[in-house]
C-alpha cells in the first residue's frame, strides 16, 4: 500500500470521547494529550514527498512519556531526515478546559 495524503477520516465526538475515557481508565496517571503548534506541524507537511505525519510514543531520559512526530512519503517512509517534532506540551499539566475528550 502507499500513502495518498487521505489516509484516517474524521471521527465522531461521542467515539472519541469513549476512547479517550478508556485510555484513562486503564491508565489514570498517565499523560493524556500532546500539543503540537501549528508552526511545526505546518512545517513538516511542507516538507517536498510529505504527505501526512506519524507518531511515535516514546519515553524521555527519565521515563517520562513523549510524542515523537515525522513526516511520512507516499512509500510509507519517514523523512526522519527532514524536521523531526519533540518537546511537546503535555497534559497533564497543559490541558484545556472543559473538553469532553478529556
Amino acid at each position: 500500500m502507499a500513502f495518498t495524503g487521505n489516509e484516517a477520516e474524521k471521527f465522531p465526538l461521542e467515539t472519541a470521547a469513549a476512547w479517550t475515557a478508556n485510555y484513562r481508565k486503564s491508565n489514570p496517571e498517565g499523560i493524556k494529550a500532546h500539543f503540537f503548534g501549528n508552526k511545526i506541524v505546518s512545517e513538516i507537511l511542507a516538507q517536498p514527498g510529505c504527505v501526512g505525519i506519524r507518531c511515535y510514543y516514546a519515553l524521555d531520559e527519565k521515563g517520562v512519556q513523549q510524542m515523537i512526530m515525522v513526516g511520512a512519503d507516499k512509500d510509507e517512509n519517514d523523512l526522519y531526515n527532514g524536521i523531526i517534532a519533540e518537546v511537546s506540551y503535555p497534559c497533564p499539566p497543559f490541558c484545556p478546559n472543559g473538553s469532553p475528550l478529556i
